[in-house]
């Protein structure tokens, strides 16, 4: 790859030129590598944008180098691209905190939600995805956190759009009980890590005469305890995926449980709340699972012996 190499030299005085000139070279993605050199990929639209600041430089009597290379001075590509990345992850934090926030607003005021409230986190979502498209077109180079926070910002709007389309409630919010022994519990079709996880939990911790089934998630409350049902009081709840409200209604302490909720949560959300290197894994050996068992409920049941082999193997390490 051929990069940008920009040396710049800029009047002490006024100072407004100075840190006007810093803040468009934080806004273009150029990262700095020492005391006045800032450096980009070598594209056509980096090229201009930098030919601009160019001039700019030079019209308030600022000293301005453009240079082209091949490579940064010792630096392997692998460190300058680290670079990069670790620039714009720290702009993708932002919007991952954001959603984040909206997450757990939603979830607070899901039962006493009003237009004024959701229209505020609605303008709040919309500059997030601003903000977000803004930062997208400046990593040129693809940080592994822009993957995390644009799924992060499509949860958060699903979110938002299911409590935005619902009916108001009349009254203020209502937790259902505990379902009773030996209950049908009903989720989505096609089985995911959360779902399995959360089927193995409930027939491992809570019901072990715990039946399931299937059904759309206009039919599901219908049939049984719906769970991971858009709606349902077994399901997402602010940062918390379906596995992690379980755990909190059931009461769980099992220290494994805990751990396993951290897996299941990167992989089911990824949203780089929990560092599990584990998730990967266990979400491929699911994904799997599914590509090769076309019936849900032998699905569900080989899945759930994933997680009784994770539970015994983490009594190994804990």
């Amino acid at each position: 790859m051929n990069w940008l190499t920009l040396l710049t030299t800029l009047p002490p005085t006024p100072t407004r030129h100075r840190v006007g000139v810093w803040r468009k070279l934080q806004r273009m993605g150029a990262v700095r590598l020492r005391g006045s050199a800032w450096l980009l990929p070598e594209t056509p639209e980096t090229t201009e944008r930098f030919q601009w600041l160019v001039q700019e430089i030079e019209s308030f009597r600022g000293e301005a180098t453009l240079l082209h290379v091949e490579r940064v001075g010792n630096m392997t590509e692998e460190q300058v691209t680290a670079l990069f990345h670790k620039a714009r992850a720290a702009e993708y934090q932002g919007i991952v905190q954001g959603c984040r926030e909206i997450l757990s607003s939603v979830d607070r005021r899901k039962a006493t939600h009003g237009s004024a409230a959701l229209a505020q986190l609605r303008g709040k979502l919309d500059g997030l995805k601003r903000e977000l498209d803004r930062i997208q077109a400046i990593d040129y180079l693809d940080a592994p956190a822009g993957t995390r926070a644009r799924s992060l910002w499509e949860t958060t709007a699903k979110r938002l759009r299911a409590v935005e389309s619902s009916p108001q409630p009349a009254g203020g919010r209502h937790r259902a009980a505990l379902p009773p022994r030996g209950s049908t519990w009903v989720t989505r079709p096609r089985p995911h890590i959360d779902r399995i996880a959360s089927a193995w939990l409930i027939k491992r911790f809570c019901d072990p005469d715990a039946r399931f089934a299937f059904a759309d998630a206009a039919d599901a409350a219908r049939k049984g305890i719906p769970f991971d049902v858009l709606g349902a009081d077994f399901g997402h709840h602010g940062e918390d995926c379906t596995f992690e409200t379980l755990v909190k209604r059931f009461g769980i302490k099992d220290r494994r449980v805990k751990l396993i909720a951290e897996i299941v949560h990167e992989a089911d959300l990824h949203d780089g709340k929990f560092t599990r290197d584990e998730s990967s894994g266990v979400d491929l050996a699911i994904s799997a699972l599914a590509a090769s068992t076309p019936d849900d409920h032998e699905l569900l049941e080989r899945g759930m012996a994933i997680f009784d082999g994770l539970h015994a193997v983490l009594k190994k390490k804990t």
